[in-house]
């Protein structure tokens, strides 16, 4: 897929991320004053924060997909990781302001009142949701945006903390179970609090340039192995940046083998791995057989052998 498609699907999500949170704030806050829930509060407060969040999603994705320029030679990827931790910040804040507002509805006793409209406002939070989410699951099929994928994970937990809401509703009105909606509040707090940690880990990732899993790093290494002229393979270094991969690796190569020769052994290395690959960017250093400059574990083979196929 061009990277012009890739930004517009991720700016199509962040958009349609924008319109459900502004329809849903405005219905959440009209809710929250006509029943005085502390869930329908605590929901609106995470939709608010989503609708800040989405913004940020938007400006990610959009300086993401800016080409690289001469003070960005590595691109602007990075972009997305940066609003993805904006995001977490953003529902942590959300989760200790509810849990905080819980406690005092807990200590004071406070009951709800109209919750009919509450359940109403919130049936339709869920059907939105759903339509959000079935879209950027669409999107991250296709373009893998780490932003989109932590705007995602946050609404999902909207999907259990708009359902939350109906049954805190429920039994504190129709059951008349006392502490009913401050308890749902507290617990839609800590739900919201592991959706933070859960999305920051990508992001941290991302920022940190951590290593690829050893499963895509394994792949990897097999492609490069079908390549009949490389020896050896080491110092391979791996990251990822939103949706774009990055490799450096030196290879060992037949050390009477000329330039001309080289160069192109590596052009043929670089086809088949961007075949498996896409939108990886390649750094490929030709050693001679058996020249070893680093120490540690970047001086290691780490090419794998591939068995002889039987003939005929």
């Amino acid at each position: 897929m061009s990277s012009s498609r890739t930004a517009a699907l991720n700016r199509s999500a962040a958009y349609a991320s924008i319109g459900v949170a502004v329809l849903l704030v405005v219905l959440k806050a009209w809710a929250a004053i006509a029943t005085g829930s502390t869930a329908m509060l605590g929901s609106l407060a995470d939709t608010a924060l989503d609708l800040a969040a989405s913004i940020a999603t938007l400006a990610g994705v959009s300086i993401a997909a800016r080409p690289e320029d001469e003070n960005h030679r590595f691109g602007h990827s990075k972009a997305e990781a940066i609003a993805a931790m904006f995001q977490v910040v953003l529902i942590s804040i959300s989760a200790i302001g509810l849990a905080l507002h819980s406690v005092d509805q807990l200590i004071n006793g406070t009951r709800t009142h109209a919750a009919a409209e509450g359940i109403g406002v919130s049936v339709i939070a869920i059907a939105a949701t759903f339509g959000l989410l079935a879209w950027q699951r669409y999107v991250l099929s296709r373009t893998n945006s780490l932003a989109i994928h932590t705007d995602h994970i946050h609404y999902e937990s909207d999907l259990f903390l708009n359902l939350s809401v109906i049954v805190a509703l429920c039994l504190d009105q129709f059951a008349g179970i006392k502490g009913a909606d401050p308890l749902f509040g507290l617990a839609i707090a800590c739900w919201l609090g592991l959706s933070a940690w859960r999305a920051s880990h990508r992001a941290v990732d991302d920022l940190m340039d951590k290593e690829w899993p050893e499963e895509k790093k394994a792949r990897f290494l097999e492609v490069l192995a079908q390549h009949p002229e490389l020896r050896g393979v080491h110092d391979m270094r791996t990251r990822t940046a939103g949706n774009r991969d990055f490799v450096q690796f030196h290879v060992w190569v037949d050390p009477n083998m000329t330039v001309r020769d080289a160069h192109r052994v590596m052009d043929e290395v670089e086809a088949k791995l961007l075949a498996e690959f896409p939108h990886l960017e390649i750094i490929i250093h030709p050693d001679p057989d058996g020249l070893v400059d680093e120490t540690g574990f970047g001086a290691e083979d780490v090419l794998p052998e591939i068995p002889a196929q039987p003939e005929g």
